[in-house]
């Protein structure tokens, strides 16, 4: 479907209703600990370009890599950093993983690791206030930008030099920074913070656009945004309130990338506060999760159909595989003991889980008459993606995307 017939959209046509469905776990991961403090724990994973591993952090002051394939911990390359992760990153190359470390009580120091998988050289950013809890790396590995209470900064990630920052930028205010996503083409960054939905040129140092819809919108803390096909929308989960009242942040937005400006209708049907959005690698899927109790709805991104709702809880992060045929979520820990007043004090370990998605649903949105769609985006990794549910590319198209991919062709390309 075009841009310009999404714009026409209206809510009413969107069908909401989905029958309950079962996310099959082909894995389970288990390791981290709870939280050094013995509050609620959380995790944050993100995927190896190739799909056999995955990263992750928690507030157990623990790194780790996972191998997908056994389901076990690569344990001798478990990273005790000393202090709570808050946000795991995986360079597109698959060359550095990249974790944010700060202290629960948000005294400093905050800083930033990152660390190369092949020879475990180590490079340190610092300069932030408390608060680093958002990070993207570009498409082309280049560069690390980092958002947190005092806006956001862009690093080099080759020679972990600072390249530019909340004065460089000269940001409207200095709002916190909740997310941050680098363009297809890594020249322009998207960031979510209190002044709303920005995006910036990041050669130029300056602002391109900004939301401006009425009252200050606010973002949730945490929630990623997403650059979709040749970055013509953002999607992004957004509050719009007014003065006297609070309004839960449980709608996605897709907004134009030159005016942003609202494309067609949003995504509706949470109850609870959006907590985790998920875009899938070929801008199929969308997957949402919502605080504690609302479990994770799943949409045709195109359609804005409700295609399933997840009865999982507690779900801390949510991420589609390099593939787009598995969805994995992480937890956090559960109470375990109770204090006075009923509080909780102690929690279990969390968990990481590795789902089927549904083949039900999988043919709906990958029929096999239908023509294969491959979409390489901002936040996929440049490895390419063949989106085949039931057949094989002809070879001699296969050969031709094999080239493309290796000329870092970043399109989405129809055969």
């Amino acid at each position: 479907m075009s841009l310009e017939k999404r714009r026409g959209t209206a809510s009413k046509t969107m069908r909401h209703t989905a029958r309950a469905e079962k996310l099959p776990v082909v894995m389970t991961l288990e390791g981290h600990g709870p939280a050094k403090d013995n509050l609620f724990n959380h995790v944050f994973i993100s995927y190896f370009p190739d799909g056999k591993q995955m990263f992750s952090g928690s507030r157990d002051e623990t790194s780790r890599r996972w191998n997908l394939e056994t389901g076990k911990e690569i344990e001798e390359v478990r990273d005790v950093c000393g202090r709570n992760i808050w946000a795991v990153a995986v360079s597109r190359d698959g060359r550095w993983v990249v974790t944010s470390m700060g202290e629960a009580s948000g005294d400093p120091p905050w800083d930033i690791k990152a660390c190369d998988v092949e020879t475990g050289v180590v490079k340190t950013f610092k300069g932030h206030s408390p608060g680093i809890i958002c990070m993207d790396i570009s498409v082309d590995s280049k560069l690390l930008a980092s958002g947190a209470a005092d806006g956001f900064q862009v690093w080099s990630l080759d020679t972990g030099n600072f390249l530019a920052g909340p004065s460089e930028f000269k940001t409207p205010t200095d709002h916190y920074v909740a997310a941050v996503r680098f363009s297809q083409d890594s020249t322009k960054l998207a960031v979510s913070s209190g002044n709303g939905i920005e995006v910036w040129d990041i050669q130029a140092r300056k602002i391109l656009d900004v939301t401006k819809f009425g009252p200050p919108p606010i973002p949730t803390r945490g929630v990623p945004l997403f650059w979709t096909t040749k970055d013509r929308t953002i999607v992004a989960a957004i509050t719009y309130h007014d003065e006297d009242e609070y309004h839960p942040t449980n709608m996605i937005n897709e907004l134009d990338a030159l005016t942003l400006q609202s494309v067609g209708a949003p995504f509706e049907g949470h109850i609870d506060n959006i907590s985790g959005l998920a875009l899938s690698f070929d801008c199929e899927l969308l997957a949402v999760s919502a605080s504690w109790h609302d479990g994770i709805k799943l949409w045709a991104f195109e359609s804005r159909q409700l295609l399933a709702s997840f009865g999982v809880h507690r779900v801390c992060d949510i991420t589609f595989s390099p593939n787009s045929r598995q969805l994995a979520y992480s937890e956090f820990g559960r109470p375990t003991e109770f204090g006075e007043f009923g509080r909780p004090t102690k929690f279990s370990r969390p968990k990481m889980y590795i789902c089927d998605i549904p083949s039900n649903i999988l043919a709906r949105i990958w029929p096999e008459q239908e023509a294969v769609k491959v979409c390489i985006c901002p936040h996929t990794f440049t490895s390419l993606v063949l989106m085949s549910s039931y057949g094989q590319l002809n070879v001699n198209i296969r050969s031709s995307l094999v080239s493309s991919i290796l000329m870092r062709l970043l399109l989405c390309v129809v055969t």
